[in-house]
């Protein structure tokens, strides 16, 4: 049930999660597809934290993370790269969905040929070091956003939503409500309304114009 309910998320625009669940749940606008024209992802955040300039945990997750996971990451600086292309080429080959990171890969013409997807803060042509240990499983924070292992991830061109855990099943049934209500609205339906609406406010606050 859970893995079904899992892969439904991959139809669910993270727009329409955003009015779903509000802007606590969403990443902040650092963190964006590396590369462009990929498919939504979504799948359960296999958590990462890494201290400064180093990435020994990011590149031990691949190895640890289960098929359809979301690497997600905590960086402890924006000075150094988390990973290249044969990092993100093992994770894809291992059947890891994407990597979401707060901070910085390198190598991206390579990860963009291999399809993989890759939401981060930018590129940077220097690899972090792989001496230091941080956490796997724990509760990061990736783009301003608590994010909690198992958590539902959803990517796509418009940025990145976190779905609670406990929550999934009520959020996609919400969002499916949400969809299925704006397919059955004709724009003429959503102009009237939205006219009426941005009217009433106006007059609501003294606007005369």
């Amino acid at each position: 049930m859970s893995e079904t309910i899992d892969e439904d998320f991959r139809a669910v625009p993270t727009t329409t999660l955003a009015d779903v669940l509000g802007r606590a749940q969403v990443m902040d606008i650092g963190i964006r597809p590396l590369w462009t024209g990929g498919p939504r992802v979504a799948g359960p955040a296999f958590t990462v934290k890494c201290p400064p300039g180093d990435n020994l945990m990011l590149h031990a997750a691949i190895y640890r993370a289960e098929p359809g996971s979301v690497i997600v990451v905590e960086s402890g600086d924006l000075d150094y790269a988390l990973a290249g292309g044969n990092v993100c080429a093992v994770a894809q080959r291992r059947g890891v969905a994407a990597f979401v990171a707060d901070g910085l890969i390198r190598d991206l013409g390579e990860v963009r040929e291999l399809g993989f997807p890759v939401y981060a803060r930018g590129v940077i042509p220097i690899p972090g070091a792989k001496e230091a240990l941080g956490t796997h499983g724990e509760e990061v924070l990736c783009g301003g956003t608590s994010v909690a292992a198992g958590d539902i991830v959803v990517a796509d061109e418009e940025g990145v939503v976190v779905v609670p855990a406990a929550r999934r099943a009520e959020v996609l049934a919400a969002a499916r409500a949400k969809l299925a209500k704006e397919a059955a609205e004709t724009l003429d339906d959503w102009e009237a309304a939205h006219r009426a609406r941005i009217d009433r406010n106006l007059a609501d606050l003294g606007f005369t114009g």
